[in-house]
Formats: C-alpha cells, structure tokens, sequence
C-alpha cells in the first residue's frame, strides 16, 4: 500500500470522529486487499451472560496489572529487609515490572493482531502465573527481579490484547460503552485490593503471600479466558498462524522500540537511583533517542516501498487529534502516578505512618473510582469527550494542589487528604476509559492490540518521565533546604522541613503537568463531540 493509499484510509477513518452522522461502513484495504467491510467480519453476538463473563474477565487484565504494582510498592521495605537488598537497588523491584511492561506493550500487541488476540492474552497470564509462583523463592535481588520482569512482559501480553479483544467484540452502541468503563474500573479496584492486600499481608503474615495471592488472581482469569473469550477463525498453533508470526510482524521494528523503551525507562529509573551525573546516563537517552528515529525512518520505509506491514502505522500521527490523544495520556499519568507516589512518601516517610494507615488514607480511591469508573459508562455518550478530559485533568490537578501549598502537616487527613483522594482517582477514571475508546475507534479493526499498546505504552512513558522529573526536584529542593549537594541530600525524614519542602516542590510541578495537559485537551479535543454518542450513531447507519 501506498502512502496516499494510507493517507485516505486514516483520514476517513478518523473523520468518522468528527462527523458521526456521515459514518458509514465501507470495504477496507489492507496491503492492496480488498476487505470485508468490519461490521461484518465474522464474530457472532455474544450472549448477554457471555458478554458479561468476558468483560469481567479482560477487566481482570488491568485489574492484575495494577495489584501487581500496588501491593509491591506497600511491600516494599519489608521485601528489602528481608532479601538484605541495599536501599540504593531496592526501587528495581518495582520498577523492573514497569520496565518490561512498558517495553515489551508494542511488539505483544502487534503479534497479537496476527496470530490470535486469545492466544496471546492466555500466553501472557500463563506466564504472569509462573513469574509469580516463583517470586517468593528467589533469595537475592538480581533473580527476583529477573522474575519481576518475566511478570511484567507477562503484563504486556495481555493488557494490550485485552483492550484488542474488546474493541473488536463491541464494535459500537451501549454495550462497548459498558465494556470499556468497566474495563477502567480494574484500574480502581487493582488499586484499592493492592493497598489492602499488601497492608494486611505486612502486617499479619509474610511478604510471601502477596505473591502467592497475585498468582491465584492470575490463574483465575487464566481459567476464565480459556472459556469466555472467543477465538477467532484464524486463531491457533496451526502452520498458517506461524508463517504470518514471521512474514506479517515487523521484527525489526520490534526490535527498534524494544531496544529505545529499554534504554529511556532504565536512564529514566536509574537517573533517580544512582544519579543523574553518572555518564551512561545521558548516553542511555541519546541512544534511546537515535533508535526511535531509526524505527521512525524504517516505518515510512516499510510503508513507501514495500508491502509488508509495519509494527505501527505512523501516518496515524499525522492526525492531531490522535497525536495528542497519546501525549496527553502520557502528560496526565505523568502527574497523576507522581501525586500517588509523594502521596505515599508524605504519610509512610515523612508523618511515620504504619502500612495499615496508609492503606486506609488511600482506601476511598478505590471506592470512588470503583463508582466513577462505572458511571463513566452513562457520562461517555452523553457528555462531550473534551468537557470531561478537561475537567478531569483539573480534577488531579488540584489534588496536587491540595499537596503542594503550604497548609500544615497536621492537617486533618479529611480536610485536605481525603477531597485529594477522592479528586485524583475521578480524573484518573475519566481519562481512561476516553482515551482508550477514541483510540480504539481511531484504529482498524486489525489493529486494535496495537491500538491497545499504544495507549498503554504511552501511559507508562509518561510515568517514567514524569516521577523522574518530579523526584529529580523534589531531591533538589530537599538538598537545597539542607544546604547539601544533590548527591549528599539524604532521604525524607519523619516531620523534617526539608523534606516536606521537597514534597510540595514536586506536586507543584506535578500541578502545572496537569495544567498544560489541560491545555492541550482544551485546544485539540476541541469540537469531537461525544465519543460514545459517535459509536451509537455510527452503527446505527451502518444497519
């Protein structure tokens, strides 16, 4: 296919999110191949009480992935002094799942797209089950953590797919609005059991059975795959599947933004861990940079002179609205994922809070995002997309705010901890489920586990940057207040000033992330209407 060929395709794909009532199903071409128009390529409907098993159980894939992160951040320090792992390398055991999930998002969903969304989404759960069996075994640090990322690449089989399956089984109307809210509601509650469970857990039995709970959760939606998601024709270890594995994924591609992720999260991480004047460094990040524009220059090639399919479609890009689609989920969970972390630091490190205490101060996000994330699926076909990203931006926004003016730590946690809560996880739960229905919609059919890493990936990016920046000033200023060097400016103490000077630097910039993130939404979302009212309108003219 042709650049023009592509131009035309995206451009009238994406100009159904713009005018609803024009939407009309038209034959789509892929590689020069006329295809069956996607309202009717084969999935038969599914029955209600299936549809409900199916949703429940790829919901458990965003449900999974939170937990796995949340109960190991409560965990942490008991994990550490058990494992004598030295406070300098102990961040790698969070932040080794986030590494190769964050990395690995793309190339799963793209293999998906090819060889079976269902095959790989019960690969990647089968895999998260045996990482996490054998996690409480490993008695040093390199292992555990090998394993941590074995659970993460885990993560990044089934996140992305799980978003795949559901854009291609709810094509349009109420029930994908249903599908995708209550898929953003395992964020809330992942959250909620996580901080729970860990908190319970540290405190009446071993650090052990966090992981043993994690694999039990794991198996289940293992099990519950198999017989609820349904397989397409195609789909299976058959000799065909295999030919397309190597003919039809761009293992170079792969390979490129692989190798770019790998080298930007671990400078990113490692930045803040062993700082950022050590030389590999900056050259990890020039490196990161050099591989993304060479993956960049092999898509167009791929696209212009050859007719095999590139990882990822970057002529996509060229669409404002997707573009800032991706880098404002990259910008809002840039600030939100720092807010949660400083949130933790403030009551752990800085008031000496138990692990209980702070599981509690962070219980009502789970709850209301729980309740949010459902009512989303009412709000987001009758509210504008624009109205309600905007506002949920400003929503976290000011939660940061509530943590970065100078209000005294004695506070009572309801006056200002409980509305920052509460606000947080509104935004959180807004953005979610908007961005990755218009992603989804923005997206062929064929495509729909790489829409899926896409915004997941750029989700996790923005993280990465985000806590690196946002820790890099909070250090700084804390160093500033002590009259030390950045290197010497040790860690946050209990009711010390310099620490909570530090803490409220960085939700200050947390603050003004959300605030251009805002911004950006205000401008370019500007005039799309209301996603899910398009999706009902759309098969209502396709009928």
């Amino acid at each position: 296919m042709n650049t023009p060929q592509i131009e035309r395709q995206q451009d009238s794909e994406l100009h159904d999110l713009r005018s609803p009532s024009t939407a009309k199903v038209e034959p789509r071409k892929d590689n020069n191949v006329e295809l069956e128009p996607e309202s009717q390529i084969n999935t038969a409907p599914l029955s209600k009480a299936r549809s409900i098993a199916l949703v429940m159980t790829l919901t458990g894939a965003s449900f999974l992935n939170v937990v796995s992160t949340q109960a190991i951040v409560i965990t942490l320090p008991v994990i550490r002094r058990d494992l004598d792992i030295p406070e300098s390398r102990s961040q790698w055991i969070v932040s080794s799942y986030s590494l190769t999930f964050g990395c690995f998002l793309l190339l799963w969903g793209r293999i998906a797209d090819v060889v079976g969304r269902k095959m790989i989404f019960i690969l990647g759960t089968g895999l998260a089950v045996l990482a996490n069996i054998a996690n409480p075994f490993m008695r040093n640090d390199v292992a555990f953590n090998v394993f941590r990322g074995l659970a993460g690449i885990g993560g990044a089989a089934s996140v992305p797919t799980a978003i795949g399956i559901l854009g291609v089984t709810f094509r349009s109307g109420k029930r994908r609005n249903y599908a995708f809210a209550t898929y953003s509601a395992g964020s809330a509650i992942g959250g909620a059991v996580g901080n729970i469970l860990a908190g319970v857990i540290s405190a009446y039995a071993s650090w052990k059975w966090c992981f043993g709970v994690l694999a039990a959760f794991a198996a289940i939606i293992l099990v519950s795959g198999i017989f609820t998601i349904p397989s397409q024709p195609s789909e299976g270890p058959s000799r065909k599947s295999m030919q397309a594995l190597l003919k039809e994924v761009d293992w170079l591609g792969g390979l490129l933004i692989t190798a770019s992720l790998i080298c930007l999260l671990f400078a990113l991480t490692e930045g803040n861990i062993a700082g950022w004047s050590n030389a590999y460094i900056p050259i990890l990040i020039v490196i990161a940079v050099l591989l993304v524009l060479t993956f960049t220059a092999w898509q167009w090639y791929q696209i212009a002179r050859t007719s095999r399919p590139p990882l990822f479609n970057i002529t996509l890009l060229r669409n404002l609205r997707f573009t800032s689609g991706i880098c404002i989920m990259g910008m809002f969970f840039g600030g939100y994922n720092a807010f949660a972390v400083f949130a933790t630091y403030l009551w752990q490190d800085f008031q000496g809070l138990s692990t209980i205490q702070t599981t509690l101060r962070f219980l009502p996000q789970g709850i209301m995002g729980t309740l949010v994330a459902f009512l989303m699926s009412i709000l987001i076909s009758r509210v504008p997309t624009c109205t309600l990203l905007v506002g949920a931006n400003l929503a976290v926004a000011l939660s940061c705010l509530l943590f970065a003016i100078p209000i005294s730590p004695h506070t009572s946690y309801f006056a200002t901890g409980l509305p920052a809560m509460i606000l947080s996880v509104i935004g959180a739960d807004v953005v979610w489920p908007c961005l990755t229905l218009f992603t989804s919609m923005s997206v062929p059919q064929a495509d729909q586990a790489v829409g899926g890493a896409i915004i997941n990936a750029s989700g996790q990016i923005g993280r990465s940057i985000g806590l690196a920046i946002s820790t890099a000033i909070q250090i700084g200023v804390m160093a500033s207040s002590r009259d030390e060097s950045v290197v010497d400016a040790g860690e946050i103490k209990a009711w010390d000033a310099a620490s909570l000077a530090g803490l409220r630097a960085a939700n200050w910039y947390n603050f003004g992330l959300l605030l251009v993130s805002a911004g950006v939404t205000a401008v370019t979302f500007r005039g799309l209407g209301v996603v899910g009212r398009i999706e009902r309108e759309a098969e209502s003219d396709g009928s």
